[in-house]
């Protein structure tokens, strides 16, 4: 998917549950370009001719990711894996990959009560800034990460995915 923003974002659905979100494909190139582009309002980054790839996955194979590659041996929702710095200064057009899992997607949409197109774009979203450098290991990059969510989604029209829980950020 090119939308005429430089931004080719590339979508491998290998899962059959994503059969249910038909729109899936669709839902995620536009949450990875709005995601590319508030970005880059607020860093300089050139996003001309950039590509992201997503898998649409589903439990079973995200959690071979997640064992392989973080050394947890879980299922989780979305995994970003972004293309090295090295690369990216040597012209790779490439900013990474990223992976979710349908039954993580739906079992969280259905626990929060939010609908599985808005989580899936909130997913998308994530998985995207991640690759373009935002991280939520400590309490300010949280802030500064969920700040940026919000305000892509809200520019896609998704309510804000924080509002009726704790923020990443927040011990427990």
């Amino acid at each position: 998917m090119n939308d005429g923003s430089g931004i080719e974002v590339d979508v491998l659905v290998e899962a059959g549950a994503w059969s249910t979100i038909p729109e899936a494909t669709n839902i995620i190139g536009r949450a990875v370009i709005a995601a590319c582009l508030g970005a880059a309002e607020e860093f300089e980054i050139d996003l001309e001719g950039a590509e992201i790839a997503v898998k649409l996955t589903d439990d079973a194979a995200i959690r071979m990711l997640n064992r392989d590659w973080r050394g947890k041996d879980t299922a989780t929702n979305v995994l970003s894996f972004p293309t090295s710095e090295v690369a990216r200064t040597a012209g790779t057009p490439h900013f990474g990959d990223i992976a979710i899992a349908y039954e993580t997607l739906e079992r969280e949409a259905a626990g929060e009560g939010k609908p599985l197109a808005d989580h899936l774009m909130h997913l998308a979203v994530h998985g995207t800034l991640h690759l373009l450098g935002y991280d939520h290991e400590v309490a300010e990059e949280a802030e500064e990460m969920e700040a940026m969510e919000r305000h892509v989604l809200a520019a896609l029209g998704v309510p804000d995915p924080y509002s009726e829980t704790e923020p990443v950020h927040e011990e427990h």
